[in-house]
């Protein structure tokens, strides 16, 4: 069985900015070093769903019931041609609802106690004012307001949550993909349903998350065993497929292996981010751990925090610990760390790049993982430069810290832009010595910089901000006008 976990975070100002500017870079979000005590995870929903992107993909999916209002009108997907990718960024699962709502105290630790107060909450559904696209939703948002052309893969439920998600990733631009196809599960159960995540806040700031699936040895969806035609079709038409691991919480291991075959197969690159999860994963059941392993095996790139770096490699050394996760890997391109308030890291087997945070008014980190991820697709598809790329990432990761909560509080593209004029960086060059003072084996170590110095062996090349902010802008600001123009 999942333990379900209260994480309680030091106060932030939740709904105004700080009056100190802090910088920030984005660690995965769902889970925050401090104290933990266990909570009951919500009501998890779950039904099959698929309703039109509205950038040119259709989608369809078997379904006995014309009046499902997710399901909308059905296509066939495959009637496109399935050779071209005309999809960027298509995620796999890890679709919720957040359900946000400040609480007088945290749930009390004895578990049923912890169920009889989350019965109460999930008996009918908050103010529509509380709920927010959670998960999954948080990255595609992200990267569908960079421009990039995005669909979700997943399931949601016929219920109340399951349309508002629709509605979120429609008014977003973002298609869908119903995983659902010739099951036996009835479609009324409570495993069927929308998976909702509870986001508890009390007096104090402190943050409880919690999902039924925590409190199930099997994910929450394992009534799920195959990919469907029309999710294969999906995979085939993207560019990057992009899991978590949080998608572990509710699909079957075999059931995100048989994608990663699949993308595999068919030259849809791999993102993979394995986030808190990683740890636990790798020390789960025998399927648990294969699926790890072959994640991060078969992955292009892999993005992760310092400290998951070194749990799943036993290496301290941010910069040690991504080239042997290179070592290991068979497709593995890029190794993407992220650093916290210190900035990120790209190591590929012949480069390492660094760039500093930016430094920003932090007002919520929920969501700035995911934020940072969709900007390094967005690198990643336009062939940009590695140190361009991580500074357009830390840049979406920082303005989404700008902003209260994820879901449709991730960055904008004006925020963005307004923060890589800004040009504020939070250098530390003690630290970035310190870790490339070990005899690291290279052709190339770049740094974004204000300053242009050329380096000395194991020493960074600076690479001048200016320089980068002057080559993304424009690409950004007509993005924005193209968003300005009626289709």
């Amino acid at each position: 069985m999942h333990q379900c976990t209260i994480t309680l975070k030091s106060p932030i100002p939740y709904h105004a900015p700080s009056s100190q500017s802090h910088p920030i870079f984005p660690h995965n979000p769902r889970l925050t070093q401090s104290q933990s005590y266990p909570i009951l995870a919500p009501i998890c929903t779950r039904a099959h769903s698929v309703f039109n992107s509205t950038r040119g993909l259709d989608i369809s999916a078997n379904s006995n019931s014309n009046s499902n209002p997710i399901n909308g009108s059905v296509h066939d997907l495959k009637s496109k041609s399935a050779g071209v990718k005309d999809i960027d960024v298509a995620t796999l699962g890890n679709l919720c609802v957040d359900i946000v709502l400040n609480v007088p105290k945290l749930p009390p630790p004895d578990v049923h106690d912890r169920k009889a107060y989350m019965d109460r909450l999930s008996a009918s559904p908050p103010d529509k004012q509380h709920w927010e696209a959670g998960g999954n939703c948080n990255m595609a948002i992200a990267a569908a307001r960079l421009g990039l052309h995005c669909i979700a893969i997943g399931h949601v439920g016929n219920e109340v949550y399951g349309q508002f998600l629709v509605d979120v990733l429609h008014d977003e631009g973002i298609g869908m993909v119903g995983m659902c196809e010739n099951t036996d599960v009835d479609s009324s159960s409570a495993s069927y349903e929308t998976l909702l995540c509870w986001v508890l806040v009390d007096s104090l700031q402190r943050h409880g998350f919690c999902s039924r699936a925590d409190f199930s040895k099997d994910p929450a969806f394992s009534w799920m065993s195959k990919l469907s035609e029309q999710v294969k079709t999906a995979i085939k038409q993207s560019k990057i497929l992009f899991c978590n691991g949080y998608g572990f919480d509710e699909l079957p291991p075999g059931v995100i292996v048989s994608a990663v075959e699949y993308a595999v197969e068919v030259g849809t690159a791999l993102f993979f981010d394995p986030g808190p999860r990683g740890k636990s994963l790798s020390a789960g059941t025998p399927e648990e751990r294969g699926a790890l392993s072959q994640l991060l095996r078969m992955s292009d790139v892999l993005l992760l925090t310092s400290d998951e770096a070194e749990s799943l490699t036993g290496i301290e050394n941010p910069i040690s610990a991504g080239q042997e996760l290179l070592k290991q890997g068979v497709h593995t391109k890029w190794v993407i760390v992220k650093m916290g308030p210190r900035g990120s890291i790209l190591i590929t087997r012949s480069s390492i790049s660094c760039a500093p945070a930016f430094k920003v008014n932090v007002i919520d980190t929920v969501g700035c993982g995911d934020s940072f991820v969709a900007a390094i697709a967005y690198g990643f598809i336009h062939n940009m430069p590695a140190v361009n790329t991580l500074a357009i990432a830390n840049a979406v990761g920082g303005a989404t810290a700008m902003g209260c909560g994820a879901g449709r509080n991730v960055a904008t593209l004006e925020k963005v832009i307004e923060l890589m004029k800004a040009s504020n960086l939070n250098e530390d060059d003690d630290f970035l010595d310190e870790l490339l003072d070990e005899n690291l084996e290279v052709q190339a170590i770049k740094s974004l910089s204000k300053l242009v110095i050329n380096g000395s062996e194991n020493q960074p090349n600076c690479v001048s901000l200016q320089k980068v902010v002057s080559e993304l802008l424009p690409k950004l600001k007509l993005t924005q006008l193209q968003k300005k123009v009626p289709c």
